[in-house]
């Protein structure tokens, strides 16, 4: 979008249950309002209950008013809508058409699309308990229905596309899935998918700049000592962003509001544990300033450092972080 200010930005997906939970403390982070749909009224108010989702809507209508209202008042939200996406996509695009209003400026999917026929993804025709029940006694139906929603879908995005949405997949195979469903997500070539990849389109960038992520773990168990360390990290960025060269600013400015921002947001689930994205020298230094503090006995006890999945090493999967390679051998 080419802009650092997101008040106003509306950020539409689906998936509330597993790792698509941060999606919505992600868009709040950023400043912007995030629109998350999710069949499964039980994992929606979970996520509610936990502060993890901030809004909860029941029906299409109400949802495209609540976006209307939070885009005109530049609201930082996050809303959940209890119902199938691919509904709300429809309806956005049938707005687009006919007035020319368009409501969501990005879009994504985190459903579980690597396992679509068993309970990865609902078909928009059927109720989440229609659903649960056509794929357990009739598999092939409901694989039918799982592939012509895909394809509902991916046609409201297009339309939506080409009035200045920004859609990418989130390494879910939900392009893939949709590509064998007989969806238009393929290029004229037929060697590539028409939206990337965000490891390709966002992460390739920050890896490029040698930016990865940096996880600890404070060992004690202790909450201050998180706290702690989240100074320490944000001094330790504070301190990189003056000397960072112009490619890398962005990237430091990006985690030093991430690593501010943690503790209000609460985001620990079980180990005192943290996460940011730092480059080499970051690493290095932060890993310093942590092992100072344990040695002065401000920390009270070690931090255990690793690395996260989504590491550098780990992009080689070709239907996501190398999809688009030019020799179209992920075909």
């Amino acid at each position: 979008l080419n802009r650092n200010d997101m008040a106003g930005i509306t950020f539409l997906t689906s998936g509330l249950g597993g790792m698509s939970g941060a999606q919505p403390k992600a868009a709040t982070i950023c400043g912007a309002i995030g629109i998350i749909a999710e069949v499964s009224e039980a994992a929606l108010e979970k996520r509610l209950s936990q502060g993890w989702v901030k809004e909860k809507v029941t029906s299409v209508d109400e949802c495209i008013n609540r976006i209307r209202e939070a885009r005109k008042n530049k609201e930082t939200t996050s809303i959940a809508f209890l119902g199938n996406v691919v509904a709300l996509w429809e309806a956005l695009a049938k707005i687009a058409e006919e007035t020319g209003e368009t409501l969501i400026d990005l879009g994504s999917d985190q459903t579980s699309c690597h396992n679509p026929f068993n309970g990865g993804y609902y078909p928009v025709q059927l109720s989440f308990e229609e659903a649960n029940k056509m794929m357990v006694e009739d598999p092939d139906k409901f694989k039918s229905l799982v592939q012509e929603s895909l394809c509902r879908q991916i046609k409201a995005i297009n339309t939506l596309s080409k009035k200045g949405l920004r859609f990418w997949d989130y390494g879910n195979s939900f392009l893939l899935e949709a590509s064998r469903a007989g969806a238009d997500v393929m290029q004229p070539n037929g060697k590539a998918f028409t939206y990337p990849s965000y490891v390709e389109d966002i992460m390739g960038d920050i890896f490029s700049l040698g930016f990865g992520p940096f996880r600890w773990v404070c060992t004690s168990g202790k909450s201050e000592d998180l706290d702690l360390t989240d100074e320490i990290a944000a001094s330790v960025i504070e301190e990189l962003l003056e000397k960072a060269p112009k490619e890398s600013k962005l990237q430091f400015q990006d985690n030093l509001l991430w690593i501010k921002s943690a503790k209000e947001n609460k985001l620990v689930v079980g180990s005192q544990a943290r996460i940011l994205y730092a480059d080499a020298v970051g690493r290095n230094c932060i890993a310093q300033a942590f092992n100072d503090a344990v040695r002065e006995g401000k920390l009270s006890g070690p931090v255990n450092i690793s690395r996260d999945h989504h590491d550098v090493s780990g992009t080689d999967s070709p239907y996501r972080e190398t999809s688009n390679i030019r020799d179209g051998s992920m075909f």
